[in-house]
């Protein structure tokens, strides 16, 4: 049952104006009834609405946004749609970000009250799902971000996975490449399991020549270094990520392969750095703006009192022809 200002007020022996003016950090409050009144709402997990911030200063205009570490490769096109987006409606942007783990994540859900943003768009930090429905019972509007297959309760925007996956291999195939090897990111992200399947289906590949990596330079690497010193027999590569294919690169440009004559290789997001590998990569890209600006979009849309759609909106992905695997 969703927690209201009214149980906080009970709660605290004050009025409902009081804690409104505490969730406004207006001053006219004094500091041993603020106290009383935040350890209040932090034991009965208040997460104010709009209207409850209202009380005091109408709404706060404010969305707030949850992230894993921007130093993730796409993070900064999703974070500009948003913002343009956002900006653009008259919204400022509260950013939380979880470059500690738990430690991030319990400092977020502590400042969520004093804050008083009016909804939450989520690029969900591993182990934070619960967390985040959580809110969304008590009463905080929330859009998620790249489900990675998760389907949360509340409304999201993902890419066509499994449709990417099949477009790479698809391409591979009609390169006459027969013998992929795969590297993939962590099969416990939906987004992993469905870029595998959909590859799979057109190009079927023995479990020998899948990898699985965690979407970093260095995974796609030693995925290369470790099938060659095995003699695995491969002339072409998908990996899950522009960057595990950019480890791939490095690897077999020392191992003496050349890429695309030797073994072609193919990626997935088309970060910025894809256009200037050595040869430019082939990946299937994520409109990563697009998808900041549709989940924004649709948060202030639900903020507006309009409707949001019950299924996940899913935004196409799209095979970009490069260097690294060319049409032959």
């Amino acid at each position: 049952m969703r927690v209201t200002i009214a149980d906080v007020a009970r709660e605290a022996g004050v009025s409902k104006t009081t804690v409104s003016r505490v969730l406004n950090t207006r001053a006219d409050v004094d500091s041993h009834t603020a106290a009383r009144v935040r350890e209040v709402i932090a034991s009965l997990g208040y997460v104010p609405s709009s209207g409850a911030v209202g009380l005091a200063r109408g709404s706060s205009r404010t969305i707030g946004m949850l992230t894993p570490p921007l130093t993730w490769p796409w993070m900064g096109e999703v974070l500009q749609g948003v913002v343009d987006t956002v900006e653009a409606a008259g919204y400022g942007l509260l950013l939380f970000t979880c470059n500690r783990g738990v430690e991030s994540v319990d400092h977020f859900t502590s400042q969520v009250s004093a804050r008083a943003f009016d909804g939450l768009l989520v690029v969900e930090p591993e182990n934070t799902l619960d967390t985040i429905t959580a809110m969304h019972r008590r009463g905080l509007p929330v859009v998620l971000i790249d489900d990675r297959g998760h389907h949360p309760e509340f409304p999201s925007v993902a890419t066509t996975n499994r449709e990417g996956g099949a477009a790479a291999a698809r391409h591979l195939r009609t390169a006459g490449r027969t013998r992929p090897l795969v590297i993939t990111g962590r099969r416990h992200f939906g987004c992993v399991r469905d870029r595998l399947e959909g590859f799979v289906d057109v190009m079927p590949t023995p479990v020998g020549r899948i990898a699985e990596g965690d979407f970093t330079e260095i995974s796609g690497r030693l995925a290369i270094e470790r099938h060659l010193a095995q003699g695995t027999v491969f002339d072409s590569v998908f990996a899950h990520n522009d960057l595990s294919a950019a480890g791939a690169l490095r690897a077999l440009r020392d191992a003496g392969r050349t890429v695309p004559d030797d073994i072609a290789v193919v990626g997935f997001d088309d970060i910025p750095m894809a256009r200037h590998t050595e040869p430019p990569l082939t990946t299937v890209r994520q409109p990563m703006r697009r998808m900041g600006e549709t989940a924004a979009d649709l948060l202030l849309s639900r903020l507006s009192g309009g409707a949001v759609p019950a299924e996940p909106v899913v935004l196409p992905t799209e095979l970009v022809v490069r260097g690294s695997a060319p049409t032959r």
